[in-house]
């Protein structure tokens, strides 16, 4: 048979290029290898929440789509598909030729023929199978879609991602639940989920085999894992394996389409109508570059008026064209895209789509000479990259260091999550990329260049920081390329006290503690944070490590050997002398501290709590509190009715309590995955939720300290007289809930009371002064001054 289109994949690209074929009246047909639309969704687990985003871009499509379950969505596009020519279970083997004359061969052998091809099959591919004998027996499943059908059952989940931990923890209410990770650690889980999988391993909801493979299945209902102490069986009344997919690129380069390169995340690079190298085969979708649904669908759209040879604009250009229209180079949408990619070589090898949504979740600024673009210990953390101009980074000897177009600067708070290290001002008039965070690092994850690039300078510019501000840019590069990335969990040692001085850590993000054994015990003398570095002191003038350095949350490091060290002081004449100041600091440190040991309890007790990552923590002195919840009373007063803080829950030592409340974290966890990216930083460090919060829950599984809550809205004030004269009605703090049936909760967490004046309500309102925020530096120097 002959078509004008034929489209391959149902999913929500290939739907609503159908949809928009029907509407065209084209002689055209979708073909989908399952039984069923939209395959990936259709394996979310039952009444998961299907986002619409991005926000600002609108909807090009025949079939309608808005955020809400995956039932409705799903719902939705088959009624919206009406008479649309769809053939399911119809896997395409093959496509060969190019326009006017593809040839689409089907698993069936039937060949079909069409003068345009639009392949629309994502990037999940199939699932990836267990790989072992008994893989297909019955009770073994590799999706899950109602969690709750099972009850009482012992099931086994072999997995450690994202999918593998949602499925487990949702079938451990009800059921026997045993997960299977091979290896030592959830590595691959986002922190909301590695926080509940570690809490029913703890509590002992969900079992867990580490460092673990499977052997076999045995028809018998019993699965056979090679452990780390040998093999052992598990009989079971289901296995559900969840191990991503197999990507679908040995297909797509079988078309004739090419890759840029051999990084197994490269996407096909396309024409700017969604073309591959091939002529009339396009690709929309994940595959082209646009994952999210509703771009896709965009896609869907503006691939078939491509094809039907009408020029359009994508639906973002408009956006993109207000966006460029201060710039001074006078050029359109595409050419600007264009110069934006030479001017910026990091950008050079990542797929046209990908940078044109990278610019259009990013700023354009275009600062005149002298303004400031940042000031040293701003709480921002955008990435900017310089299209045209240069820009100043002001230094502590005083000699600015200055770069250029297709240089970027921000890297050091990108990837700590710490402050601005340094003010960096415009030397000339420029224009500037400025990207958000999430953007970075998912550009990080995805193209191993994009990392490359931005690990060295971040490298380079910390040594000449904090070591070696004369050296030579070649020698700081190739010192950068000698070095290794370690990354710590929360509690792991870097080195303990007597190791062997085998070099230097300097500190990429997270924070440690350092402690020594002294009467027995250990005694924590202090705490160094992202940015600055440690072992020096068993580098100059010892061969053993003097104290034990120990992650204090998740850390990352980069590790300078004792060889490259030497070397660096032997090139590098003053660099002895500014470790050796360091090392004195550090040692009357050390005798202050070990001197109170009380303190040093303290501090490590604290950091227990999280506050080796804040920047904010609420103390309260329980020798002062008198326990009137005044502090409560009025942050829900503050705050529409819901308090942000609970005083009587969180742990104490000695004197000190730490309630449950934000301590508004460095590299703040609620902000790693938020949809819609509502939770956002003040320049003064305040980590806030805005109103387009969705009420996802994300944040909430995410904070590891339980500081944020699902709220609805809450009654009006109350009248305050009246309450005091009749006694009716809410006090203050009392409000209820009003009911909202159907309305989605939202998150709330403490603020810092960030638009008052006079500062958090929380501790103006308490009585005796017992309620105090502060840094965990002006914690440390309060503690070490009082010993």
């Amino acid at each position: 048979m002959t078509f004008d289109l034929i489209i391959v994949g149902g999913g929500p690209a290939g739907l609503s290029a159908a949809a928009h074929a029907e509407h065209l009246g084209m002689n055209y047909v979708l073909l989908e290898g399952s039984s069923a639309i939209a395959n990936t969704i259709q394996r979310y687990q039952k009444g998961k929440h299907v986002m619409a985003e991005p926000m600002v871009v609108p909807l090009r499509s025949d079939l309608s789509f808005s955020a809400g379950s995956r039932e409705a969505v799903l719902d939705g596009w088959s009624s919206g598909l009406g008479d649309a020519s769809v053939r399911f279970n119809a896997e395409v083997t093959a496509i060969a030729g190019e326009k006017p004359s593809l040839e689409v061969t089907l698993a069936n052998g039937e060949t079909l023929s069409a003068a345009a091809v639009v392949l629309a099959i994502g990037l999940q591919g199939n699932p990836r199978k267990l790989g072992v004998v008994g893989e297909a027996e019955p009770f073994v499943q590799y999706t899950l879609d109602d969690p709750d059908e099972f009850s009482g059952e012992t099931i086994v989940v072999v997995g450690a991602g994202d999918a593998a931990i949602e499925n487990a923890v949702a079938l451990s209410r009800q059921n026997s639940v045993i997960i299977v990770n091979r290896r030592d650690e959830f590595a691959r889980a986002k922190d909301g989920n590695l926080n509940l999988i570690t809490r029913a391993i703890d509590d002992g909801s969900i079992k867990c085999f580490y460092s673990t493979n499977v052997g076999s299945v045995e028809s018998g209902k019993a699965i056979n894992l090679n452990t780390e102490t040998g093999q052992a069986r598990v009989e079971c009344d289901r296995i559900i394996a969840r191990l991503g997919a197999i990507p679908p690129r040995g297909f797509v380069e079988s078309c004739g389409i090419e890759f840029p390169s051999e990084d197994r995340n490269a996407l096909p690079e396309l024409s700017n109508k969604y073309e591959s190298n091939v002529p009339g085969l396009h690709i929309i979708g994940a595959l082209g570059g646009y994952p999210l649904i509703k771009q896709a669908m965009n896609q869907g759209y503006e691939v078939v008026e491509f094809i039907k040879g009408n020029e359009i604009l994508p639906a973002d250009h408009g956006i993109l064209e207000a966006k460029f229209r201060p710039l001074p180079f006078n050029t359109d949408v595409d050419a600007t895209l264009t110069l934006i990619r030479s001017r910026a070589p990091m950008f050079e090898d990542i797929n046209g789509l990908v940078l044109r949504e990278l610019v259009l979740a990013s700023e354009i600024l275009t600062p005149k000479r002298g303004n400031i673009v940042f000031r040293k210990n701003d709480y921002t953390n955008t990435f900017i990259s310089i299209i045209d101009g240069q820009v100043e980074i002001e230094t502590e000897s005083g000699t600015p260091i200055t770069l250029e177009a297709g240089q970027f600067f921000g890297e050091m708070s990108l990837l700590s999550g710490r402050r601005r290290s340094a003010t960096v001002k415009a030397s000339t008039d420029c224009v500037l990329l400025e990207s958000p965070r999430r953007e970075i690092i998912k550009l990080m994850n995805t193209y191993e260049p994009v990392r490359t690039s931005i690990d060295r300078t971040f490298i380079v510019r910390t040594l000449r920081a904090g070591l070696v501000p004369d050296a030579l840019q070649l020698e700081l590069e190739a010192i950068a390329s000698s070095t290794e990335q370690r990354n710590y969990n929360a509690d792991e040692v870097l080195f303990s006290e007597g190791d062997e001085a085998d070099g230097l850590y300097l500190i990429r993000s997270g924070s440690v503690s350092v402690s020594r054994r002294i009467g027995g015990r250990d005694i924590v003398t202090s705490y160094v944070a992202a940015g600055n570095y440690v072992g020096e002191m068993g580098l100059v003038g010892q061969s053993s490590r003097s104290a034990t350095v120990k992650a204090t949350v998740a850390t990352e490091a980069i590790f300078l050997s004792a060889d490259v060290f030497q070397t660096m002081m032997m090139r590098n004449t003053g660099l002895r002398e500014r470790v050796q100041s360091t090392v004195k600091v550090r040692l009357s440190e050390n005798l202050r501290m070990e001197a109170a040991p009380e303190a040093g309890d303290l501090i490590s007790f604290l950091m227990q709590q999280g506050l080796g990552e804040a920047t904010d923590v609420l103390l309260i002195d329980e020798s002062l509190c008198v326990g009137c919840d005044n502090c409560e009373t009025a942050c829900a007063e503050t705050h529409g009715g819901t308090s942000r803080l609970d005083r009587a829950a969180g742990p104490s030592y000695a004197q000190v309590h730490v309630p449950t409340s934000c301590r508004h974290c460095e590299d703040p966890h609620c902000m790693r995955d938020c949809p819609p990216d509502a939770i956002r930083r003040a320049p003064n460090g305040e980590v806030y939720i805005q109103e387009s919060c969705i009420g996802c829950g994300n944040c909430e599984r995410n904070c590891p300290y339980g500081v944020i809550q699902m709220a609805g809205e809450k009654e009006p004030a109350p009248n305050l007289i009246n309450w005091l004269l009749t006694g009716k009605g809410s006090g203050p703090g009392q409000r209820e809930e009003l009911d909202a049936s159907g309305l989605q909760k939202k998150a709330v967490k403490c603020d810092m009371c960030k638009d008052l004046s006079g500062g958090p309500a929380c501790v103006r309102a308490c009585p005796t002064g017992a309620a105090l925020r502060m840094s965990p530096s002006e914690f440390v120097n309060l503690t070490k001054g009082g010993s």
